[in-house]
């Protein structure tokens, strides 16, 4: 018989591996994660997260622990101004929050409910077989081998499980590069969206007082192969050029870039391995979407996996993690290549631009459609028979009175299982879903606004709602549902 070490290994301590521990945590499941990096990062791509995840946070009661989340009401797509606040919880996403600060608060809270996280463990080899996967790994005491019946890598762009694992990584390679650097000691206008100028484009993001983000692309300077990282003096002399604006006074305290390669894994499961984050699909870092797209594959995949490893997930549950979360990956490749060649590219983009602009100005359909592709807010997931408003997407944070106290739907998703709303008052809903209370809460709600009469809805953990019972139908249908998604009664 097999010794395991956890039941599941995650490979990363960035956000999408620390919150999928969380994830799994919270639903009992034993993990262990590894990071090759002694201690956290300091410094910080992403400067905050979307829509969609500032809900997934709030779901979870993560949210308060970052303090007064300020969101930006109003971003852009490829550089033409949007008003994000068209769909309703709409925003280019959350103000000025540092990637550490984020990893910080999810590696906290996986600590707190039992995580296990070893730093300075670099993964060097990988097998899986019928039972479990094998990971070896060289540490801070040298060689180590561990066990878990899953493995998911989440280690980042460079990621050892994939490429260990033989899974494919097709997309494009780089076309531009845009560079940056966190400065203090000097004042500069906020650029949120960025600005066209001659030559490229600038973007000023403050950070804190008297420190800010300045980002540029220069059409004039090559895509560097190889030649070591870009240095101060660089940015100094390329804002100078952009701008004719004197930064040589700043003190900087950091200086990177980023390119345009663009890569989706094709597999996000192979046999008992799977890839979540920036492991499964890199991009232009734009509207937040990186970042983000790791932590709501985390939410996907954690619950999935615990019913599966408690003997409770039904055929094909992990597969779904792939056929949801893929397309979501696809779709963000997709809009973030389209919005380079917007954003930054040269006079001959011009007149796609103006009419792209008009089109923007004059339908709000359009500005719906980039706003929900942008945020995920428009992420609707195939879940069965049906076509209420809510099936398949995520339930909204609307005040719901039970047992004559008022709360609201994400406080009921705080423990990280599905819950079932009955609103017939009667219990036909509750007989249904009898035999599943080690997985499905049924709560009895007096009252609540979800935009229809409806006599119930089941929520899947991470928040979609898997079936929706139209006023007057009962429990039809519910049984069914329940089955594809957690399993027979037992």
């Amino acid at each position: 018989m097999s010794t395991f070490d956890a039941d599941v290994i995650v490979v990363g301590a960035g956000p999408t591996g620390l919150m999928l521990a969380g994830e799994l945590r919270l639903n009992g499941v034993s993990v262990i994660v590894l990071d090759r990096l002694s201690e956290p990062i300091r410094e910080s791509r992403a400067l905050g997260f979307s829509a969609r995840t500032i809900e997934e946070f709030a779901q979870r009661g993560l949210i308060d622990a970052f303090g007064e989340v300020g969101v930006i009401p109003v971003g852009h797509f490829g550089g033409v101004s949007l008003d994000y606040q068209v769909l309703e919880g709409g925003s280019y996403g959350a103000r000025g929050i540092p990637q550490a600060r984020t990893e910080g608060i999810l590696g906290g809270r996986a600590a707190a409910l039992g995580a296990e996280v070893r730093r300075g463990t670099e993964v060097t080899g990988l097998e899986q077989d019928a039972d479990g996967v094998t990971l070896t790994a060289t540490g801070p005491e040298g060689p180590v081998a561990l066990r878990a019946r899953y493995a998911v890598g989440a280690d980042g762009a460079r990621s050892a499980v994939r490429k260990l694992s033989g899974i494919d990584f097709p997309g494009t390679e780089p076309a531009i590069e845009l560079r940056f650097a966190d400065v203090e000691g000097v004042r500069l206008r906020p650029r949120f969206s960025g600005e066209r100028v001659p030559g490229g484009m600038v973007m000023v993001i403050p950070i804190g007082p008297d420190r800010a983000r300045v980002i540029y692309y220069d059409r004039s300077e090559p895509l560097r192969t190889g030649d070591g990282p870009i240095d101060f003096p660089e940015v100094v002399d390329a804002w100078r050029r952009l701008t004719g604006e004197d930064i040589g006074g700043a003190t900087p305290l950091w200086v990177s870039s980023t390119t345009d390669r663009s890569r989706q894994a094709a597999e996000y499961r192979r046999g008992r391995v799977f890839l979540a984050g920036d492991a499964a699909h890199i991009h232009l870092p734009i509207g937040a979407q990186g970042m983000s797209a790791g932590v709501q594959d985390a939410v996907n995949l954690g619950w999935k996996l615990a019913l599966d490893l408690k003997g409770q997930a039904p055929e094909g549950l992990l597969d779904t993690y792939h056929s949801e979360r893929h397309p979501v990956g696809a779709r963000i490749l997709t809009n973030t290549l389209a919005q380079r060649i917007l954003y930054l590219g040269g006079d001959d983009i011009t007149p796609m631009r103006e009419v792209f602009a008009e089109l923007v100005d004059h339908h709000e359909s359009v500005r719906r459609l980039l706003v929900g592709m942008v945020t995920g807010l428009d992420i609707r997931h195939e879940v069965g028979p049906g076509d209420h408003p809510l099936l398949g997407r995520r339930l909204p944070d609307r005040e719901l009175v039970v047992d004559g106290e008022k709360t609201t739907a994400f406080a009921l998703l705080r423990a990280g299982r599905a819950v079932l709303l009955d609103l017939t008052g009667g219990g036909a809903l509750r007989a249904a879903a009898a035999g599943r209370a080690d997985r499905v809460d049924v709560v009895a709600v007096d009252d609540a606004d979800l935009g229809s009469p409806v006599d119930g809805v089941l929520v899947r953990p991470d928040g979609y709602v898997a079936w929706v019972a139209p006023s007057g139908a009962g429990a039809a249908g519910l049984n069914e549902s329940l089955n594809r998604w957690f399993g027979p009664a037992g």
